[in-house]
Order: C-alpha cells, then sequence, then structure tokens
C-alpha cells in the first residue's frame, strides 16, 4: 500500500514525472498524426477514438488534465485536412471569376509584342505586292480540293496549318503569361484567325488572285483545332496536326506548285499518349493519316502526268517519345515542342 501510495504521489507531484509524460503524449500524437496521413486505410484507429474521418488530420492539442492535475495533459485534435492536390494539366486553367486576366483587352496587353512582331512580319510578306500590277480589292473563288482548283487543295491546308501554328504559339505565350487563365485559347485562336485574315487582305488587290472565302474558313479550322488541343484534356498529348516536307531535286522548293507538291499534313495518333501504352514499346509508336497531291506541277504534266489527290495512311516512330521525352537541355525542349508540328521525312511508312 505505501509502495501504491509513493507512486501516486510521484505521478501527480514530481515535475520530473510531468515533463516525461507530457514528452511521451507529444511523440504518441507525432506518430499517430503521421500514420493517419500516411495511412492507406479509409479511417485509422486514432481518427475514429478523435472523432475524425478520413479527411481528417489530427494534432497535438494542449487542453485540461483529465486527471485534474495542474499541469496540461497533450491529446490528439481532429481537423478538416485538405484534399490532395492533383498534378496540374495543361489544360487546366483558373476561373475567370479568380483570375486578374479576365478580359479580351487584358488578355491581349499580355501578348502585345508577340502581336506586334507577328504583324510586322506579315506586313513584310506581304508588302511586296504592292510593288507588282494590282487591282482594286475583290474576291475570288478558289474552291476547294478539286482536281480543277491550282494546287489541288494542299494550299488550303497550308492556310489552316500556318493558322494552327500561330494559334499555338500565341497560346503558349498566354498559357505562361496569366498563369493559364480560362479562355486563353479561344484568344489565341481569335488573334491567330484575325492575323491571317489581315495577310489574306494583301491577296484582294492582286491581279491573279483575291480574296479567298475558302482560304479564311480554312484559317479559321486551322484555328479551332488549337483550341481543341488545349481544352480537351489528354488530347495535346494524342493527337498532333503536322507537316511532312519530302525532300525534291532541289532539296527544298520555296514557292510555287513545287513547293505546295513537297506538303503533306497529317495526324498523328501517338500511342504514348493512352495510359495504357505508357510503359510498353508501342508508346513510340504513332498512327498517321493525311492528305498531299501529285501530278499537278509543270513539269509533271510536261512528263504526261495526271494531277492526283491521295488520302494516305500509316505507322510512324514517335522520335519525341524516344529521344526527347524529358529532356534536359533548352536545346532538347525546343527540339521536342518542334516534332509536335514538323514530320521528320522517313521516320514513317504511308500507303495510299
Amino acid at each position: 500500500m505505501n509502495l501504491v501510495w509513493q507512486s501516486n504521489k510521484l505521478r501527480t507531484a514530481s515535475p520530473l514525472f510531468r515533463a516525461i509524460r507530457r514528452a511521451g503524449a507529444l511523440a504518441l500524437c507525432s506518430l499517430t498524426a503521421h500514420g493517419a496521413v500516411h495511412a492507406e486505410t479509409p479511417q485509422t484507429a486514432a481518427q475514429a477514438v478523435a472523432g475524425g474521418g478520413p479527411n481528417t488530420i489530427l494534432i497535438p492539442y494542449s487542453g485540461p488534465d483529465p486527471l485534474g492535475n495542474a499541469a496540461p495533459d497533450i491529446r490528439l485534435a481532429a481537423l478538416p485536412a485538405q484534399e490532395p492536390v492533383a498534378p496540374r494539366r495543361w489544360t487546366d486553367h483558373i476561373p475567370a471569376d479568380q483570375s486578374r486576366y479576365r478580359s479580351f483587352g487584358s488578355k491581349l496587353g499580355q501578348i502585345k509584342w508577340e502581336m506586334v512582331g507577328l504583324i510586322g512580319y506579315f506586313t513584310a510578306i506581304n508588302s511586296p505586292k504592292l510593288f507588282k500590277p494590282t487591282t482594286s480589292f475583290h474576291f475570288k473563288d478558289e474552291g476547294w480540293f478539286g482536281k480543277s482548283t491550282t494546287n489541288l487543295g494542299v494550299d488550303k491546308l497550308t492556310h489552316a496549318f500556318d493558322a494552327y501554328l500561330v494559334a499555338e504559339f500565341l497560346h503558349a505565350r498566354l498559357h505562361r503569361k496569366t498563369g493559364a487563365t480560362s479562355g486563353d485559347a479561344l484568344t489565341a485562336a481569335a488573334l491567330a484567325s484575325g492575323l491571317m485574315i489581315y495577310s489574306e487582305l494583301s491577296d484582294g488587290i492582286e491581279t491573279d488572285s483575291g480574296f479567298s472565302v475558302q482560304d479564311v474558313a480554312m484559317n479559321t479550322a486551322g484555328a479551332a483545332f488549337s483550341v481543341l488541343r488545349n481544352t480537351v484534356p489528354g488530347l495535346k498529348e494524342k493527337l498532333d496536326f503536322r507537316l511532312l516536307l519530302m525532300p525534291n531535286s532541289d532539296v527544298y522548293t520555296r514557292t510555287g506548285k513545287r513547293h505546295y507538291a513537297q506538303q503533306r499534313y497529317l495526324f498523328a495518333l501517338q500511342l504514348s499518349g493512352f495510359e495504357r501504352f505508357e510503359e510498353t514499346p508501342l508508346r513510340f509508336v504513332e498512327l498517321h493519316a493525311g492528305y498531299y497531291a501529285s501530278g499537278f506541277t509543270g513539269r509533271a504534266i510536261a512528263r504526261g502526268e495526271r494531277p492526283q489527290r491521295h488520302l494516305f495512311f500509316g505507322v510512324g516512330l514517335n522520335v519525341r517519345e524516344l529521344f526527347f521525352k524529358d529532356p534536359g537541355s533548352r536545346v532538347g525542349r525546343i527540339a521536342g515542342q518542334a516534332l509536335d508540328y514538323v514530320q521528320i521525312p522517313y521516320t514513317a511508312a504511308h500507303w495510299d
């Protein structure tokens, strides 16, 4: 009995004992809280005792000693835990009501110098037309992809691709400068379409051309695909719109029909963008579908060839996945991004 009395007395009166007890309780709380945060089960025993649920963390709490001692006792207190933050995707955007850049003008202000540069570029490439014979502004029905059209529709896909590239560039800049604010893809597409219309105006005064509604429609289609690619979750990782330039006897022809004859436009479906293929060799495989034309140049006609339109399908090598998946240098990142828009010749097998 005397031993028990001495033990009780020590337990209630000894400062050293109380300090040890508090330290032990604090350690227990820390271990329990750590287990609660990393537990794989929906609810830990400690959470159940503390009255918490699966979204509860436990923290040390200084409250009244349940034994009535003067020294405080450290117990568990339940606080609601924040939901885990999922990794941000490219298509995730800040809601408009939470962004500093709600209006079209505020977004435009963030890429004003990019716009100045692009306006200067389109002015420079179109200004030589002013020093050639011109006529009053007029429209011209150029057709679409018919055999009677000048370039069998390849020039229309060029318009779509050019507008797509401009929209992608403006969106990338806007996405970065505004912190991915809502509406950045649509703003970029609208600006790209406007720039392409500005460039098209110069065709309206050429004697052998004219302002083409078909060109404007294809510009809009290319910009619209950029919107889809940057707003539909997972589409950017799965589907690319690319240009394949096939070398000719001059390697590359800058203008004219031979220039269009080199061009092949395709959609590339990347299996690496699908979760089921991420860790398999199929991540290096792409499925292609595209269009090109042949036999419509002066040289081809002189050889007796007939104009031909070609839809093709094929299988390609995902060069970016193979060499630039996780580039460590700026050059590597630029090269990897360029491969989203350019198909390297002879890295795919295509069949008409």
